[in-house]
C-alpha cells in the first residue's frame, strides 16, 4: 500500500497539470486495477478541503461530496472511517472548517466532553463551546 501527499490527490482530482495528473493517475490507476489500496492520512483529507476550497474555489457542497466519496471508497484506506464520515457529514451541514469537526470528534474520543473554541462559526454546534 502507498501513502498519498495532498498534491497527489489534487493532481488526480483536479487534472490542472497535465504532467503531474499524468503521474497521479498512472499510480492511483495501478495500485487500484492491481488490487491494492492507497492510503490518505486525515492530514491530508484537512489539507485537501482548504486547497480545494482556497486555491480552487470549490463550494463547500462540492468539497464534502467528494471527500465522502474518498472517505467511502473501499479501496482507499482512511483512519478511523465512522470518525471521518461524521466528520465529513458535519462539514456539509455546519459552517465551520473540516479539520475542527476532525478535531473534535477526536477530543470527544479521547473522553473531552466539548471543544472550547472561539471561533463564531461553531456556536450552534454541540461539539464546541464558545468562550
Amino acid at each position: 500500500m502507498k501513502g498519498l501527499d495532498t498534491n497527489v490527490v489534487v493532481r488526480y482530482l483536479t487534472q490542472d497539470d497535465r504532467a503531474q495528473s499524468r503521474k497521479a493517475n498512472a499510480i492511483i490507476d495501478a495500485a487500484l486495477a492491481g488490487g491494492d489500496r492507497v492510503h490518505l492520512d486525515t492530514v491530508v483529507l484537512c489539507e485537501l478541503v482548504w486547497v480545494l476550497r482556497s486555491a480552487y474555489r470549490y463550494d463547500r457542497k462540492t468539497v464534502a461530496d467528494v471527500l465522502g466519496k474518498l472517505v467511502e471508497a473501499a479501496q482507499i484506506s482512511v483512519d478511523d472511517r465512522d470518525r471521518l464520515l461524521d466528520a465529513v457529514g458535519r462539514y456539509g451541514r455546519g459552517t465551520g472548517d473540516f479539520a475542527d469537526y476532525v478535531l473534535a470528534l477526536r477530543n470527544r474520543a479521547a473522553g473531552c466532553d466539548t471543544t472550547l473554541t472561539f471561533d463564531r462559526a461553531h456556536r450552534k454546534e454541540d461539539l464546541f463551546t464558545l468562550l
